[in-house]
């Protein structure tokens, strides 16, 4: 699982597509804020889903494996006037939380943990750490999103400020793949770039076997759902999204 430790400095500028608002939307449809619940963010990184939960309405704290990450979330709450209580701590790992009401896995984070039982054992912490009719939201990439999409690389981008190659290949894992980045950045002051490289791995799993999972740990109600809609998956959908209860 990467550290995110460089990356966490140029992360938001290459994540500017990402639909923030819809992933709150997803979360307020089922677990509306009104009463001020308890929300647990997984994978929390600079803290931008994180904030517009609390604005939402919702009581936030947050994880994640980068301090670099959680270091910028921190002041990103400071800067808005909120408090978050943020950990540095695997998933795989979770501890120290009960009687939450939401849990959120968002981004494909989960996709970060490559083992199987690695996988299980999050999802078996994240069931414990919720009271009894709390929900667990999470995100991964499709199978055809890790066999075909990523594959069909190499993947660049240049804004001016900011460039990258991004590279992918099968990974060890079944279902898996390893990106390779390479990221340019402009210094502001020297106008001067300087090169860092970033190597990530992520996988993912059958919709039907996050479903086995979920059930045999004890969560009900298990909706999935693709690509931002409530529609069922479909062969060509790029990610799935799973709603579970306690």
């Amino acid at each position: 699982m990467s550290s995110y430790e460089r990356f966490a400095h140029v992360y938001d500028e290459l994540q500017t597509d990402i639909p923030y608002n819809l992933y709150v939307d997803w979360v307020v449809q089922h677990a509306p804020s009104s009463q001020y619940p308890t929300l647990l963010d997984i994978g929390c990184g600079t803290g931008v889903l994180s904030l517009l939960f609390a604005q939402a309405g919702y009581n936030v704290s947050g994880i994640d494996l980068s301090e670099e990450m959680l270091s910028i979330a921190a002041e990103r709450f400071a800067g808005a006037g909120y408090h978050a209580p943020l950990y540095c701590m695997s998933m795989d790992e979770l501890d120290g939380f009960e009687a939450l009401d939401v849990i959120t896995i968002t981004i494909d984070s989960l996709n970060y943990v490559v083992k199987d039982q690695a996988v299980y054992t999050t999802l078996e912490r994240i069931h414990h750490a919720l009271r009894d009719g709390g929900q667990l939201f999470f995100d991964v990439h499709s199978l055809f999103k890790m066999e075909v999409i990523f594959l069909d690389g190499p993947f660049t981008y240049d804004d001016g400020d900011i460039s990258y190659i991004w590279h992918t290949e099968p990974a060890d894992f079944e279902h898996s793949v390893t990106h390779q980045m390479t990221f340019y950045v402009r210094d502001a002051a020297s106008g001067l770039y300087e090169r860092f490289d970033e190597e990530h791995v992520q996988r993912t799993f059958s919709i039907e076997q996050y479903i086995t999972w979920l059930r045999a740990i004890g969560f009900s109600d298990v909706e999935i759902t693709a690509d931002f809609t409530d529609e069922a998956p479909e062969n060509e959908s790029e990610r799935i999204f799973i709603r579970a209860v306690k």
